[in-house]
């Protein structure tokens, strides 16, 4: 098949790399978002889907906006038989869905329907999932509602990242676009519409959720810290100051919610049961063990948090 890829993140970058590879397909062109300001000193920076389309070698498109007739006559040129989108960050107008001869086919980090929308990994992760996946499925107008091609399940680590989980499912989503190409191809593969009585829907991730509430259970307490790691950050205050938590392990300890039962290890006691605060980092300062942070925090047995 003849590809043009469309993708922006980190995320997308393995599928890419998959697609390349693979002798039954060509990669014709990329699409990803414009170079944007990053960092402190806001310096212009190339996405990372860019910075792969560059090593592989492969010509990269940037457009503003895909709803643009610049745009749809420059797909229109490249003629591809399939649109494999990743991440991509711009909604494709009907147009372009209509374009190639099989579809628009997106990689979606969850099993759909559930979890459509911006953050399906990271909500995966902080509603304490036990499994979850990558769906490829039939692009349409609608938000993640298109016809599901195939799907690739796997656990969820009692105490794996969102980051972590983040890596595996872009892996995986790399696996199964080339299965799903295949298939496409061959005819094997029947588009399922998805059942909308289950479809469940998340936002953008912010600031806002960081601070953890010690009255909630040590599981929801647990998740959020697994499920803000790597960004935004779980935070709590700790004599006074703010410190980030980037990780935790469930305890059976108990006591009054948001006091410290134990510095050896750092446990704080949750609304039902405890958690174990193994990785801080205080303002201004490094990522730390919670051994390190308590060697310069004077934190008792009975603080409060």
């Amino acid at each position: 098949m003849k590809i043009v890829f469309m993708g922006t993140p980190d995320f997308a970058v393995p599928a890419l790399k998959r697609l390349a590879g693979e002798k039954e397909h060509t990669v014709a062109a990329v699409f990803t978002q414009p170079d944007k300001p990053r960092g402190r000193k806001m310096i212009l920076t190339p996405p990372d889907v860019k910075v792969c389309a560059a090593e592989l070698g492969i010509p990269v498109y940037q457009p503003g906006s895909m709803k643009s007739g610049e745009a749809l006559n420059t797909l229109t040129k490249l003629n591809p038989d399939v649109i494999v989108v990743a991440a991509y960050g711009q909604i494709l107008p009907k147009p372009v869905l209509d374009l190639p001869k099989y579809g628009c086919v997106n990689i979606h980090g969850s099993l759909l329907p559930k979890y459509r929308g911006a953050a399906p990994i990271q909500q995966s992760v902080l509603d304490g999932e036990k499994v979850t996946g990558v769906t490829t499925m039939l692009m349409d107008v609608g938000l993640d509602t298109g016809d599901i091609l195939l799907t690739a399940e796997t656990e969820i680590g009692e105490n794996e990242t969102a980051g972590e989980l983040f890596d595996r499912l872009a892996l995986l989503g790399g696996e199964l676009i080339v299965k799903t190409l295949d298939a496409l191809q061959k005819g094997s593969v029947t588009p399922k519409k998805q059942d909308e009585s289950l479809a469940t829907h998340t936002s953008k991730i912010d600031k806002s959720l960081c601070m953890i509430d010690f009255n909630k259970t040590a599981n929801e307490v647990h998740n959020k810290v697994r499920g803000l790691n790597p960004w935004p950050v779980a935070t709590a205050e700790i004599l006074g100051r703010r410190v980030k938590v980037y990780s935790t392990r469930l305890s059976n300890l108990s006591g009054e919610a948001g006091t410290v039962l134990s510095t050896k290890p750092l446990t704080v006691a949750c609304g039902e049961k405890s958690v174990e605060l193994s990785e801080l980092q205080p303002e201004g300062k490094k990522r730390m063990s919670s051994d390190a942070f308590l060697a310069g925090h004077k934190l008792s047995v009975g603080d409060k948090l």
